[in-house]
């Protein structure tokens, strides 16, 4: 996968990363920068780009 590619993320990260973005742009940021900024906070909001699974563990 292409690094910046966002097919990985899921909906709800891609709203917040939408929200964040329009927020900097309100406060005069370019578009670039704004986008970069939002995905970089929801990355580090969320714990990284991709959704991490965990693996279930059975006690015996």
């Amino acid at each position: 996968m292409p690094r910046g590619d966002k097919s990985s993320h899921t909906d709800k990260r891609k709203r917040m990363a939408g929200h964040i973005e329009k927020s900097y742009k309100k406060k005069g940021a370019p578009p670039e920068k704004a986008e970069r900024i939002a995905w970089a906070t929801v990355n580090k909001q969320t714990g990284g780009a991709r959704k991490k699974r965990t693996r279930a563990t059975t006690r015996h």
